[in-house]
């Protein structure tokens, strides 16, 4: 007999009824003893089957679909029931698994809510066995009665509704809160998902219970809401910027949110705000493919973005229809189409696609024109290398936009945009010349098209139709040469009957991308014809072809072809033929000519530079000042938020990064290194990621620091240099070893035994020390100096400097009198000036990084404010070289203005003043290599930025600086990033010149001002503060209230797009911001840092802006005045940021948390700002959350790396009540993603501190009126970050609670739920 035999013949014995019991059976009583007899007996003999029958798991699921089969199919009421307690009964007598029950009941096809007793009796059994589950069982169980739930229709008749009563209460005990059967955030999250899947598909009763069920949750949902989230922006080119804080779903654009909780509405629609936000900052691409996680190596459509740019099109046309679209704005859309249709992001059939299909409902005709300038650098890019029918579809276009029957007429050349009025023209000629159109020419094109046949022949063309012909051609060879060799010979001196210019930037902005790469090709090619044949050393290259090809480099969309081109395939040129000429142009030109290079090719560029230091080609003295001069400036100008994802690229081989000798370039880097680890807040992380970098460092230059300089250092850096102490010679020694090699000097006559000794390899590089002994002595000069210098090398030379510098500080603060001190300083200017033996940049340099303490170092600085101001040379050369315009790329005459400078103070490299003296005639005339940007100024002004921060460090020089300041701060006029060095220096030393208002007065005063003639008033400070500058001696100001709220007031209208006239016109190509709002920020900032209250004192007045005064500012911009806050205060130095945690601990202390009152609407609408704020009932503490949710948003993760210590330290000791402890779990929450993807320690530290605080409430008060909530927000941190990492925290303090609390997380961790089990046993 089969078992489905044998349990067949029990259900018969089970369900046996007589003749007669069939007959009368609505007559017939049962005695309950009778009953219950015949129940035990069909238990007995059930419970034996299963007991004995069954071999398997298999066999008893087998048996058990069979018997439910069976239950299913009975139509008495009696029946179903007997068969439903005996399988309750087996399930309680453990015989057969309650969950296996449970999912075959549910999952039988039979199972139907038309069967009334058979639905309803299996309900009933399930909620009776339900508890015999697990709570993972539970989990599994719940889907599947979601499942069922929806097999219900939702219009059933309302008298069916008693059929689900038996299923209601099943829902009720699997999501009753005390009974805590699972997880009750398991339970959301498989509604959420159903709901996700098959929304608004359950009957309204069902509906209504999980609905209700699901808004519990949505305290927790807040808890880990960021307040006003979809309202904060952030700052292209700003440190807030970086990081996963403004990621966006790539599908979607939706917030990346964890766990399926019933989050706001605004969280969960696309942000297409943010992304068009983004996308309308100039230099935003990388932070694009940031936000949308794109990857420049994979091909990958994003419709998203796709969309965003047709409608930014759509709008800019728009605006054009009103006049308030710009060139500017058409230039940037230009190029943002450009990259993400290059690298495939977006898809150009489809843009144009959708271009038409909007453009149907609403033909705008004015920005016709310019929509077709942008839909003209792909075609005439891309039509060679794809098929025609990609770019038909633009047809559809010109028959929407351009319907006139009658030609349209030319435009005025003299118009710049007359260029663009041709590019619907341009486009057809590349449509026909790709494949002939099965079309006739649209009539409004006829004159345009005639034009350009008629001048492609022709010769003596003006540049804008040069411009036309490269744009129409650029993909025909045959008739585009002729057009690019006009440019070409235009900038390669070919044409002598007029001065050659630059072209400008007007013409190259005129000229298509594909023309663009097209010239910018022929001007690499030329130079590197010339680098092959060495012809840079014999003739130089025309000033006007540099200058072009520097103006081509700052259009982001030939990337590849330029700066990439420049560092890979250029400079190898140069390096495999010897072409140094070449290479002190084309570094000269990165120096000072580039702008906005991103970080990875500025330190390719340092790489090569190591490399071309090492060769011995290169140990010529104007070439390797030069590329010192270029690496110095490479490694200074490094931005804070560069530094250390650009060096940890070269962790495994420092060395490439690190200067073999050169330890003035190694110090730089140090210095960058702890700038850029104290503006990012870097230095709270740990600091092993620079070890093996410092450790190299040290090894190829051993050196030391002054205490004052090691006190500025971050910590981690501080330690560093402290445990690896590098002991220098003593000063002592060192004149005593001079004083012995200036004895042999004189006792020496032999040339060649002197030069043997004093360029011996194992020397101590003392001849300059010697050299100056003799000028002091006023020795007769030799001639073999000169042979001993040549000899020594440039690269040598460095050490001499160096040593000779330690000894000149030794000697100075040993002399007595003045007269002495004049002959020395005199005695330093002919070595420079008149002897040509060093150049004043190098030496000054050595003199600011070199270590010296106490009067030493003040020694030191007095002989470089002696050294640049008391003689005349070098203030001549600079009240001379300012009086030019560092607006290079508005003046075509710029190069031969320099050379006007450099006539009338030429440079000399070569010891002709030691040739002269020594009355030697120069065996052959020195080779100068082609000089175009750079002289003496501009490379000091690099050396000059450490020379400030030198002195800074040193409170008692600061008149030597203010006098520094007012003779030779006209120089930041030509210095590539003034404000942005304002700002660094500003926040790097802010301990050290808070008190010294004075010091900031004169620094922001001297810095921006030499800037005021070139600049619109108001480009820098406000009005206020200019007048503040103004005023004389040591007046302090303490600005009002109203202040504060205008410095606001100006970066929230600069974020929002209505950018202050100050701010206008400026062309962010060449600026040393990307844009408007990082400029507008780093103002503020300096602004701020420069005031003399102190910084606790300005941070409050910031936060009172929008606490105490929001009747200033318009209610539906508060968000956009919150963002503003947050970004100014996160990027002000620490003493300014602690002011919100200040904010919050008085919060913490407020009568509304600390027990003493209880809010009338509910302590959760307190919390939700954005609900408080829309019915003017919003709280203080309300304002905290969303100022600080703001502030830690656009925090980086070193500042962010602090809160597990201010939440151990100062806020745990205060959290006694459930308030407080809500309102920290509101404050925290949503960081906690953030943490868990960047700084996962220290998500577990603030994970145990939760619990902490958890247990110190318990203990504190009597009763908990939230306990769901907090526990469902625990579980939201173990499910979605930490899993079991911190359960044996969680276990210990879980323990210790009280019974409620113990029951809802008893499922943190397996020992947690054993414990609580045992209790109840």
């Amino acid at each position: 007999m089969t078992m489905e035999d044998t349990l067949q013949s029990i259900l018969n014995d089970i369900l046996i009824t007589t003749s007669v019991e069939e007959a009368f059976s609505g007559f017939i009583l049962y005695s309950a003893e009778e009953e219950n007899n015949k129940i035990i007996c069909c238990n007995e003999s059930f419970l034996r089957f299963w007991k004995d029958a069954i071999p398997s798991v298999e066999a008893q699921k087998a048996a058990l679909q069979y018997y439910i089969k069976t239950l299913h199919g009975q139509r008495a009421p009696k029946r179903v029931k007997l068969l439903c307690d005996l399988l309750a009964n087996a399930a309680e007598k453990k015989v057969i698994p309650a969950k296996l029950i449970c999912e075959e009941l549910l999952l039988s096809d039979k199972l139907d809510y038309r069967n009334t007793d058979t639905w309803s009796q299996t309900f009933l059994v399930i909620k009776k066995i339900i508890v015999f589950i697990d709570y993972k069982g539970c989990r599994d169980l719940w889907k599947v009665i979601l499942d069922k739930t929806l097999t219900i229709p939702t219009n059933i008749n309302i008298s069916t509704f008693k059929k689900l009563d038996s299923l209601l209460k099943v829902i009720n005990q699997i999501l009753d809160r005390n009974s805590c059967l699972l997880p009750s955030y398991f339970a959301v999250n498989e509604i959420m998902k159903s709901a996700s899947e098959e929304p608004n598909s359950n009957h309204w009763v069902i509906g209504d219970v999980l609905a209700r069920f699901v808004d519990s949750f949505r305290q927790t949902a807040r808890m880990v809401s960021i307040t006003g989230r979809s309202q904060l922006l952030p700052i292209v080119g700003h440190s807030s910027s970086i990081g996963n804080a403004w990621k966006l779903e790539q599908s979607t654009l939706r917030f990346p949110l964890k766990g399926m909780l019933p989050y706001d509405k605004e969280l969960l629609q696309p942000q297409k705000g943010l992304l068009r936000y983004v996308l309308e900052q100039p230099y935003s691409r990388d932070m694009i493919c940031s936000i949308l996680d794109l990857n420049k190596q994979q091909k990958q459509r994003c419709t998203v973005l796709e969309e965003q740019l047709v409608d930014m099109l759509i709008l800019a046309m728009e605006k054009m229809e009103n006049d308030m679209a710009t060139d500017l704005l058409w230039r940037h859309l230009s190029s943002q189409v450009i990259f993400f249709v290059l690298f495939q992001f977006a898809g150009f059939p489809q843009m144009v696609e959708a271009l038409h299909q909007k453009l149907s409902k609403n033909p705008l005709r004015r920005g016709r024109d310019h929509l077709m300038w942008v839909l003209l650098q792909i075609v005439s890019g891309s039509i060679k290398k794809n098929p025609v029918s990609d770019f038909l579809n633009v047809l559809n276009l010109f028959d929407l936009l351009y319907p006139e029957r009658e030609p349209l007429p030319l435009p005025d050349f003299n118009n710049s945009n007359c260029m663009i009025q041709f590019a619907v023209t341009c486009i057809w000629i590349h449509l026909a010349q790709k494949e002939p159109l099965k079309r006739p020419t649209p009539p409004a094109l006829k004159l345009h098209l005639e034009f350009v046949h008629q001048i492609h022949s022709s010769k003596n063309l003006p540049m804008h139709r040069v411009a036309i012909l490269c744009n129409a051609y650029s993909t025909n060879n045959e008739y585009f040469n002729l057009p690019m060799s006009v440019l070409v010979d235009a900038i390669s001196g070919k044409q002598q009957t007029t001065p050659a210019t630059p072209l400008s930037m007007n013409l190259l902005d005129s000229l298509t991308v594909h023309a663009k790469m097209s010239l910018l090709h022929s001007i690499v090619t030329k130079i590197m014809q010339m680098a092959k044949h060495q012809q840079a050393m014999t003739h130089s290259i025309p000033a006007v072809l540099i200058e072009t090809y520097s103006r081509l480099l700052v259009y982001m969309e030939i990337e590849s072809l330029g700066i990439k081109g420049y560092i890979n395939q250029l400079l190898s040129t140069i390096k495999e033929h010897y072409a140094w000429g070449i290479l002190h142009t084309m570094l000269e030109m990165f120096s000072y000519r580039l702008h906005h290079v991103q970080p990875q090719y500025r330190i390719q560029l340092l790489l090569s530079l190591h490399a071309f230091n090492s060769m011995p080609q290169t140990n010529q003295n104007q070439l390797y000042l030069c590329i010192e001069s270029t690496a110095l400036q490479l490694i200074t100008g490094l931005g804070s938020t560069e530094v250390q994802p650009q060096l940890s690229r070269f962790l495994t081989e420092p060395n490439q990064l690190l200067s073999k000798d050169s330890e003035e370039l190694n110090r730089a880097l140090v210095l960058s290194l702890a700038r850029a680890m104290h503006i990012t807040g870097s230095e709270t992380l740990s600091s092993n990621w620079c070890q093996d970098i410092l450790s190299n460092l040290m090894s190829n230059t051993p050196h030391s620091w002054a205490q004052h300089t090691l006190e500025c250092f971050p910590t981690a850096l501080n330690q560093f240099f402290q445990q690896n102490p590098y002991n220098s010679e003593n000063r002592s020694i060192l004149k005593r070893n001079v004083d012995e090699e200036y004895r042999v000097w004189k006792s020496m006559s032999n040339e060649a035994d002197l030069i043997k000794h004093f360029t011996a390899e194992n020397r101590p590089p003392m001849f300059l020390c010697v050299l100056w002994k003799m000028l002091l002595q006023s020795d007769q000069l030799r001639p073999v100096i000169i042979k001993i210098l040549e000899n020594i090398g440039p690269r040598m030379i460095s050490k001499h400097i160096r040593l000779f510098t330690d000894y000149l500080v030794f000697e100075f603060s040993n002399s007595v009198g003045s007269q002495h001190v004049n002959k020395c300083i005199e005695t330093l200017n002919d070595l420079v000036w008149k002897l040509n033996v060093v150049t004043l940049d190098r030496l000054i340099l050595s003199l600011a990084l070199g270590n010296h303490e106490g009067n030493e170092a003040q020694v030191c600085f007095f002989i470089i404010q002696l050294l640049l101001l008391k003689p005349n040379e070098f203030r001549n050369r600079v009240s001379e070289f300012v009086k030019l315009s560092p607006d290079h790329w508005l003046d075509n005459d710029w190069h031969s203005h320099h050379v006007s400078f450099n006539q009338r103070f030429p440079e000399k490299f070569f010891f002709e003043g030691l040739y002269e003296a020594t009355r030697t005639p120069m065996p052959t005339p020195p080779k100068y290599l082609p000089t175009y940007f750079v002289n003496v100024c501009l490379r000091f002004l690099t050396v000059f930025d450490i020379v400030i921060h030198r002195f800074l460090e040193l409170p008692p020089v600061s008149k030597s600086l203010e006098t520094l300041l007012d003779h030779l701060g006209s120089l930041y006029k030509f210095h590539d990033r003034p404000i942005t060095y304002l700002y660094n220096t500003l926040h790097y030393y802010e301990k050290k010149v808070k008190d010294r208002p004075l010091m900031k007065k004169k620094l922001v005063g001297s810095i921006t001002g030499s800037l005021k003639d070139i600049r619109p008033q108001g480009w820098c400070l406000t009005k206020e503060f200019t007048e503040y500058l103004g005023r004389p001696g040591d007046e302090s100001w303490v600005p009002t209230q109203e202040y504060y709220h205008n410095l606001l007031a100006r970066l929230v209208d600069t974020i929002s797009g209505d950018v202050p006239e100050a701010f206008k016109g400026c062309d962010w190509r060449f600026n040393e911001f990307p844009n408007a709002a990082s400029h507008a920020v780093h103002v503020t900032c300096i602004e701020l840092m420069a005031l003399c209250p102190q910084s606790s004192t300005i941070s409050n007045a910031l936060l009172d802006v929008v606490l105490k005064n929001p009747s200033g500012i318009p209610r539906e911009k508060l968000m956009m005045w919150i963002n503003a806050v947050a970004l100014v205060i996160t990027s002000l130095p620490d003493s300014y940021l602690s002011v919100i945690n200040d904010r919050i601990l008085q919060t913490l202390k407020s009568p509304l948390l600390n027990g003493m009152s209880s809010p009338v609407q509910g302590l959760f609408a307190i919390f939700d700002f954005a609900s408080a704020h829309t019915s003017f009932s919003e709280a203080p503490c309300s304002y905290v959350l969303a100022l600080t949710h703001a502030v830690w948003l656009h925090s980086s993760i070193g500042q962010l790396t602090l809160l597990p210590q201010f939440l151990t330290k100062e806020v745990h000791p205060l959290v006694k009540t459930e308030e407080q402890l809500l309102f920290v779990c509101h404050l925290v929450g949503p960081f906690l993603q953030r943490f868990h993807e960047e700084r996962t320690r220290c998500l577990l530290n603030i994970t145990s501190e939760f619990y902490d605080m958890l247990a110190a409430v318990d203990k504190n008060c009597a009763h908990l009126q939230h306990m769901d909530p907090i526990c469902d927000f625990l579980y939201h941190i173990k499910y979605m970050f930490t899993g079991d990492v911190v359960k044996n925290k969680a276990e210990s303090v879980i323990k210790e609670l009280r019974q409620p609390l113990q029951q809802r997380l008893r499922f943190i961790s397996k020992g947690a739920e054993q414990h609580v089990q045992s209790q109840s046993t």
